[in-house]
């Protein structure tokens, strides 16, 4: 619970220091004093949007910081999961706001994101504000409400489980068929594509070499003469360059025995007289391989015209790029053949799911059924007393027309105040005092199973007085008594009076600024706010009186 509260340079507080109890506290002050402001800072430390402008004039930052003792409360885990210092059950968060725009938030001391802040702040305390009155006409609020009671969370844990296998199914499911259907468009056209495909029989670089081919087939003439015409010129017996050679060589060596060099020179000769007589036998050889053949010449054309068609239709340039086209349109109706079973599968799924999250939705409803029956006969309890004598209450659980992520169930909070009233939806019924006092008696039920440290009530006495306001007071003061702080900020004397704790906020006015303060009261303290607060600026004696007769009635000190 909060055992400390500091406040500086926040709107105008310049510096507020405050220590707090357990149990039940009441804030009391004049219109305008102040106590808004309080709250305002207290929602930055929930992690609330931060305003420039509540930075108080002529200073660069505001801090916030407050001490929680969280010891009973079982939030360990939460520091450890989010890797903050747990330190025996001591929590500081602090946030700090700059003119420049920037904020930083810190818990036990340790940087956070605000998200963390707010996460944390919604375990700490409960701001109950009369705009959250209007919660009271929210499903989502009514549902939180009965979930609550009823117990229901491992059972909704286990149905969202479904129900999202069961929505991701059928959203599966939909694209699944999506494809199926822009696929089986286009599959007959694929299939005369693979089947152009096989009956071509493409291979890898068979592009390249046909071209080589086509090429030397064009040209076998050419090929064959020149062929021909370098063995001859090469093998001729009379002139040819061979037969030249070797009497070269012959004529060499008769000039060795007395011209050294010439054995050299004959050497040389008779080299290049035989890498010649290879050329010519390659030529030779070339010759007698060279094939004219108009008709093979024609089949290698309209392979490769096949070919570069079919690079062209498909709009790539190599031959490996086509081939990689032939393996896609091939895998394509692969996937094809395979929708159907994929479908049939999901269409499996999403009837388990369905089936299983229609089995828990009934479990919920009658976890529901029960939790309403036991609202409505508490709420009523609670509500007579308040000044209430012909209360009715009944929350309506009303089957949706299909499953929803809550459950197959709609919520409706019915009531009448009235004898012979009839049975209405509480937003469109219930006056300001009655929903104030409705929204009361219900976080009075859920304040034990949410196990919240502190609550906060703004004002939750708007629209009444006189004995229900005391009773509303007793409410209060049971909620505080069980391991759990309850601050009321009231503008009525019987609250104030029965607040184990008494805390007046004022205003002050100097030559300069305007400050607001805070004080924790003493008994007399308490007389005077409390005499004030029944008589107004002019206390009377029988003011005062009535005053420490309301803290005796209640036993204070």
């Amino acid at each position: 619970m909060l055992t400390s509260l500091q406040i500086q340079n926040y709107a105008l507080i310049e510096n507020l220091q405050m220590k707090w109890h357990p149990g039940f506290a009441v804030i009391t002050g004049e219109t305008g004093a102040g106590k808004s402001i309080i709250l305002g800072a207290i929602h930055l430390l929930l992690g609330h949007r931060a305003d420039m402008k509540a930075i108080k004039k002529g200073a660069k930052r505001c801090t916030i910081e407050a001490e929680f003792e969280l010891e009973s409360y079982g939030m360990e885990p939460w520091f450890e999961e989010n890797d903050f210092p747990y330190d025996k059950g001591h929590c500081i968060i602090r946030r700090e706001v700059m003119t420049t725009g920037k904020s930083r938030a810190f818990i036990n001391d340790t940087p956070a994101q605000l998200t963390l802040m707010r996460e944390l702040g919604e375990q700490l305390i409960d701001v109950h504000s009369q705009h959250q009155n209007l919660l009271l006409g929210k499903e989502d609020f009514q549902l939180y409400v009965l979930d609550l009671i009823g117990h229901t969370q491992a059972i909704q844990a286990q149905y969202n489980q479904s129900y999202e296998a069961w929505r991701k199914s059928i959203a599966a499911l939909k694209t699944l068929r999506e494809k199926a259907f822009e696929a089986q468009k286009d599959q007959d056209y694929k299939h005369f594509l693979l089947q152009e495909f096989e009956e071509a029989q493409l291979k890898s670089g068979e592009q390249e070499q046909l071209e080589i081919d086509i090429e030397r087939a064009s040209h076998s003439q050419d090929i064959l003469q020149t062929m021909q015409r370098t063995h001859g010129r090469l093998e001729a017996e009379e002139s040819g360059i061979l037969e030249g050679l070797r009497e070269i060589r012959n004529e060499l060596s008769q000039l060795e025995d007395f011209m050294p060099e010439a054995k050299t020179l004959q050497e040389r000769v008779e080299s290049c007289r035989i890498e010649l007589k290879d050329i010519s036998a390659e030529a030779e050889s070339i010759a007698e391989s060279v094939e004219h053949n108009p008709v093979l010449l024609l089949e290698m054309e309209q392979r490769l015209d096949l070919i570069n068609s079919l690079l062209q239709k498909h709009r790539v340039q190599t031959m490996d790029e086509l081939l990689q086209v032939w393996e896609d349109i091939s895998n394509e109706l692969s996937t094809i053949s395979a929708y159907d079973d994929e479908i049939a599968l999901l269409e499996t799924n999403i009837e388990k799911h369905y089936q299983e999250a229609l089995t828990l939705s009934i479990e919920l409803t009658k976890l529901r059924q029960k939790a309403g029956e036991e609202i409505a006969q508490k709420m009523v309890l609670s509500l007579k007393p308040l000044g209430m004598p012909h209360v009715r209450f009944e929350a309506s659980i009303i089957p949706r027309k299909e499953l929803g992520p809550k459950g197959a169930d709609t919520i409706q909070y019915l009531f009448s105040a009235n004898k012979n009233g009839a049975l209405e939806r509480i937003d469109q019924v219930a006056s300001g005092g009655e929903i104030a006092r409705v929204m009361l008696c219900l976080k009075a039920l859920i304040a034990d199973i949410v196990k919240m440290p502190t609550i906060i009530f703004d004002e939750i006495d708007t629209g009444v007085s006189g004995e229900i306001a005391t009773k509303m007071a007793h409410i209060m003061q049971d909620m505080g008594a069980h391991k759990r702080q309850v601050l009321s900020i009231t503008h009525l004397p019987q609250i104030a009076a029965m607040g184990s704790t008494h805390y007046r906020v004022y205003k002050e006015d100097t030559d300069t600024e305007t400050n607001s303060h805070m004080i924790e009261l003493d008994r007399t303290g308490r007389i005077q706010e409390i005499a004030h607060m029944l008589s107004g600026a002019h206390v009377t004696q029988a003011a005062l009186e009535n005053a420490e007769e309301l803290l005796m009635t209640n036993q204070l000190k």
